[in-house]
């Protein structure tokens, strides 16, 4: 198993434990349900979204038969995510109090986290297509016999 992969799945159960515990400290004093983004972030960015990050990229380049398109990208995709969410929560921990810069931090938690699910599926999309050399070569062949290439039968 990949680093990244086992690595996403770690992180989601840190996430649910995190999101699990916050939750329980809102239900035993309700003026805590001013944490209620963070503990939402934590339990759908968090949990959800990394465990389907890691499950994927672990079943679909068997499902394709295709290598993952970049492993290096992955790996990034995985500070990115974990970072921006980490950000995220803390600003919206911060900002109910009014604390300077909350939002800020609030934004560029997002903006990480954004660019790590962008990096997912840019890594995801461009491996279910397969290596651009074999694409190359069908499209050869197709024009080559005069064939139409495969259309998606998903219509």
């Amino acid at each position: 198993m990949e680093w990244f992969v086992k690595a996403f799945v770690k992180a989601s159960l840190a996430w649910l434990a995190l999101a699990v515990t916050l939750g329980v400290c809102m239900a035993a004093i309700p003026l805590w349900v001013i944490y209620r983004p963070a503990h939402l972030h934590m339990a759908l960015l968090g949990f959800v979204t990394m465990m389907i990050y890691g499950v994927a990229y672990h079943v679909i380049p068997r499902f394709t038969g295709f290598a993952l398109y970049s492993r290096r990208a992955a790996g990034v995709q995985w500070y990115l995510s974990n970072a921006g969410l980490a950000l995220m929560v803390t600003g919206f921990v911060l900002r109910p109090h009014g604390i300077a810069g909350s939002t800020l931090v609030l934004a560029t938690g997002g903006t990480l986290a954004a660019l790590g699910a962008y990096t997912f599926v840019y890594v995801l999309w461009r491996t279910m297509d397969g290596p651009a050399g074999l694409r190359r070569a069908t499209e050869r062949v197709a024009r080559s016999e005069g064939a139409r290439l495969p259309v998606s039968s998903a219509r």
